[in-house]
């Protein structure tokens, strides 16, 4: 990784929300990289997850989880904060701007995107996907919890490219991730603004295996349903892309720390 500048201009504090089934555990490259480079973070493990896995519960959802991130931004009393969402975080981060986009300068959507008022995550996934998970929650996980998925499933890209996932970490995840309470995934999100007035909002697509910024930018042009989010010409979207797999934080923390770092100083 390029040294990142350290004289202290631009630093914004940076929260970061991890995907489904990981904790504050999966960013500590990341964390220690960015507050080298002077910055304040937080990174979040959500309820019912990680070390918080003695908080889960069947009725841990949605809201739960926006209600973890607000607390951090209310708590810490952050000001000008970036707010740093992967995979399934995507919709948490959206919701926490949602409400409290004073306390923001940027949201950043890390191999994900927002999703509309009133939609939930099994909302958008395949009747195929939809019924595999719930199946998996009958069978594995008491009727209320999604399983880990084992590394198999996670190799063959079912949940987004594996590209650069080494042998340490899948131990890594089989070691530290946790099942999720399913209703994180079924439950809307209750959205009061189209987009967090006066935030900036970035995308980052990680391309390796996955989609690149020129191909989303050929999806939104075609007005493919796909890149919904990013259609409207108002949205004021800043895309950016990593060459690596759907979990950068492990993969390519170096570079992922960078780009955030840049993100931050804008």
């Amino acid at each position: 990784m390029a040294t990142m500048s350290t004289d202290g201009r631009g630093r914004r504090p940076i929260v970061l929300v991890p995907g489904a089934c990981l904790g504050g555990w999966a960013w500590r490259e990341v964390a220690a990289a960015l507050r080298e480079a002077g910055h304040e973070v937080h990174p979040l493990t959500l309820t019912g997850l990680g070390e918080r896995v003695h908080l889960a519960r069947p009725e841990v959802d949605l809201d739960t989880h926006i209600e973890d991130v607000v607390n951090v931004l209310d708590f810490n009393a952050l000001e000008d904060a970036v707010l740093v969402g992967h995979s399934y975080a995507g919709v948490v981060v959206a919701g926490a701007a949602d409400r409290r986009a004073q306390r923001l300068h940027t949201v950043v959507y890390l191999d994900t995107a927002p999703l509309p008022d009133g939609t939930a995550i099994a909302d958008v996934q395949s009747p195929e996907q939809r019924e595999a998970g719930e199946r998996a929650v009958r069978e594995r996980g008491d009727g209320w919890r999604w399983p880990v998925p084992d590394r198999d499933t996670l190799q063959a890209g079912a949940f987004g490219s594996a590209s650069d996932l080494n042998e340490e970490h899948l131990q890594l995840i089989e070691e530290l991730a946790t099942p999720q309470p399913y209703a994180t995934m079924t439950a809307p999100v209750r959205l009061a603004h189209p987009r967090p007035p006066g935030v900036r909002r970035a995308a980052i697509l990680c391309a390796a295996g996955g989609m690149g910024v020129a191909q989303l930018r050929t999806l939104v042009a075609e007005r493919d349903p796909r890149a919904a989010p990013f259609a409207d010409a108002d949205a004021g979207w800043e895309l950016h892309e990593l060459p690596t797999g759907h979990w950068p934080m492990l993969s390519a923390p170096g570079a992922l720390a960078e780009l955030l770092h840049r993100i931050a100083l804008g």
